[in-house]
């Protein structure tokens, strides 16, 4: 597709995350997040020659169906049995109970109404001057983006307070 994307001077948009500005949690979502991010930066560079726009759309919390029609409760429960005893004893139960209990109430506050989302796609494609990254959500201009441009170390300090300590941590 990307000869006919550079003769009509088209637009490429990916959808990416917050989590791919800001790793809170683990896991491979964000890892695949920051591919996206990278990826479409660096095809940005390249096409932008040909005249071909690329924009990234990085929601934050919404309610979609990645989540699936399971509980992530027992979604949780399920991974944590399947890992090795050494694990889980290295983690701790405590730190499984209180990490899905964060996660939970973290897709609680989910904003149910996506329209600032497809209203990012719609300009992303049809705006004669469109972004190149496209934040919806408060979470992600008040949270996400913020912990994204603070220096990393004190990212990583105000995350360290949020999420919950291992058994075995030193």
């Amino acid at each position: 597709m990307l000869p006919m994307i550079k003769k009509a001077r088209g637009r490429v948009v990916n959808m990416s995350s917050s989590g791919g500005r800001v790793a809170i949690f683990g896991g491979g979502y964000c890892v695949s997040k920051f591919g996206v991010e990278a990826f479409s930066d660096s095809i940005r560079r390249e096409l932008h020659f040909f005249g071909v726009k690329v924009s990234i759309i990085e929601p934050g919390n919404y309610k979609t169906s990645i989540l699936g029609q399971e509980a992530l409760e027992s979604r949780m429960k399920k991974l944590w049995d399947r890992l090795p005893q050494e694990t889980r004893d290295s983690y701790g139960e405590e730190y499984f109970q209180t990490y899905t209990k964060k996660l939970v109430n973290l897709m609680r506050s989910a904003e149910p109404r996506i329209s600032d989302v497809t209203n990012s796609m719609e300009h992303a494609i049809v705006s004669r001057s469109p972004r190149i990254r496209y934040n919806p959500g408060l979470d992600v201009k008040f949270l996400y983006l913020t912990l994204a441009k603070l220096p990393t170390p004190v990212t990583d300090f105000i995350l360290s307070r949020y999420l919950p300590r291992p058994a075995d941590s030193v």
